[in-house]
């Protein structure tokens, strides 16, 4: 009896390739060098030479693995929203990791582990690859949010994080095995065309409800959200705005395509599962982060409320409606980690969170970074032209010609919610002094700043011309759904 290896091609996930072969280097280099920071500088360079391999492989045909992973528009897309999240971690990594660990060797290796994690997310069609990838993802990020072990409260976030995960993973896996027992298949491609599908059958729906559990914790939606207060707070700064922007789009892109384009005969039901989470969430996180004074809990809560306006978009279940969920990652992204590096800029000594008294008079000390802040908190409300502003408009709008305008009008009325607490932020930089001096540094390291730059010149460049990025998102999303 002969036995035939199958053919792989592996042209599709050459940049995944890259990045674990990265990884690996940089913990071989950590074991001979001191000069810690160079790995930094090695890991950027795996990222660059990832993104290159991204957008210039033509891969013909786009599948490999036997059809579980997939090179599209809509991976490449993705792949941009983890690249540059990563890559913007880094940049705040750069100075801030040796505050708190002398292993970055290890640091820097998981966060292009995640990455690969988060990418092969975007390209997987079938569930058993979207499982593996996912817990690439949550492995990494259980050890980076613990990464701090002088810091009780980093334990604690990484041990939460965990103990949620592990039952989110349960979830889904039971989810998969159900799938298998309704369909015969865990690929999506077989489940869409529906030759294996018992329709309408109670199994399949059941199966369609755990895998829904395990996707909603990974992108904080009301009630799987308790673990992101937490961990956000306790996790290292950087590492903080890296999985809230990175976990965040690898998530919904898998939850995308597994809904979108296998479960499109279930529109009916899961439409209005998502509508009532998209409230749910919104309404929670908003109202959750008017009570916050730690800035960290503050942006934990508003990344929830955030999942609830991408999940407006989302119940549209539109054209128009998933290209406004993608072009809500990019700008998303921009926003957040933007706003996460000037608390980077900011902390000092072990405790590495900002609390609102320590943003007061931030204009008169620091008046760069305060405008920086500013751009970033008026994004998040949803103020134009601002990208928040033209993004918000793109899913809600996409809501209203879908016909579920009750739904948009609500998700405007959380948003004007929100504007009180981000609004907040700048009144205290710019309207307030403080009872007592804190000690804020004169200048940021220049990795940083860079960070600022970026995602502060994205922000309102995104807003002011959002058309390349708009078509970039259509061009994305069709192969998932063709009206």
């Amino acid at each position: 009896m002969e036995f035939t290896i199958p053919a792989v091609n592996l042209t599709p996930i050459l940049p995944e390739i890259v990045l674990v072969g990265t990884a690996l280097l940089v913990l071989l280099v950590a074991a001979y060098t001191e000069r810690q920071r160079w790995l930094a500088v090695l890991s950027i360079l795996g990222l660059l030479v990832a993104a290159a391999l991204s957008f210039a492989i033509k891969v013909d045909p786009p599948q490999t693995f036997q059809g579980m992973l997939v090179v599209d528009h809509y991976a490449l897309y993705v792949n941009l929203v983890v690249l540059l999240a990563s890559f913007l971690a880094l940049l705040l990594s750069y100075y801030y990791t040796p505050q708190f660990t002398r292993s970055q060797g290890g640091y820097y290796a998981l966060i292009l582990l995640a990455t690969t994690g988060m990418m092969a997310m975007a390209a997987a069609t079938d569930l058993v690859a979207i499982f593996l990838a996912l817990e690439t993802l949550s492995l990494s990020l259980y050890v980076l949010a613990g990464f701090n072990r002088e810091s009780p409260r980093s334990g604690e976030a990484a041990l939460k994080y965990m103990l949620l995960g592990a039952f989110s993973s349960a979830f889904f896996l039971y989810g998969i095995a159900l799938a298998y027992a309704a369909t015969g298949t865990t690929n999506l491609a077989d489940i869409a065309s529906g030759k294996t599908l018992a329709g309408g059958s109670l199994l399949w729906y059941a199966a369609g409800a755990l895998l829904l559990v395990g996707f909603s914790f990974k992108i904080s939606v009301v009630p799987f959200h308790m673990w992101t207060p937490d961990v956000y707070q306790g996790a290292p700064t950087p590492v903080t705005a890296f999985m809230a922007v990175g976990a965040k789009a690898a998530g919904f892109a898998a939850l995308m395509r597994a809904v979108l384009y296998a479960m499109g005969g279930m529109k009916n039901t899961w439409e209005w599962a998502f509508a009532v989470l998209a409230l749910l969430t919104m309404t929670l996180g908003n109202l959750a982060a008017l009570r916050q004074v730690s800035v960290k809990r503050m942006l934990a809560y508003s990344s929830i409320a955030h999942a609830g306006y991408m999940l407006v978009g989302l119940t549209a279940g539109t054209q128009r409606g998933v290209a406004g969920v993608l072009f809500y990652l990019l700008s998303y992204a921009f926003m957040n980690i933007g706003a996460f590096a000037v608390l980077v800029a900011l902390e000092r000594g072990e405790k590495q969170d900002i609390e609102l008294p320590q943003m007061l008079g931030l204009s008169r000390r620091r008046p760069l970074l305060a405008a920086a802040m500013a751009v970033f908190m008026l994004s998040l409300a949803g103020v134009p032209p601002l990208v928040g502003f033209v993004g918000k408009l793109y899913v809600f709008s996409a809501a209203v010609a879908a016909g579920w305008v009750w739904l948009a009008v609500l998700a405007m009325l959380n948003s004007v919610i929100s504007a009180y607490y981000y609004l907040r932020v700048v009144a205290n930089m710019y309207m307030k002094e403080p009872e007592e001096e804190f000690a804020v540094s004169p200048r940021s390291p220049w990795t940083v700043s860079l960070a600022l730059w970026i995602t502060t010149l994205g922000t309102i460049l995104m807003g002011i011309i959002p058309g390349p990025v708009v078509v970039l998102a259509q061009q994305s999303m069709k192969m998932l759904i063709g009206g």
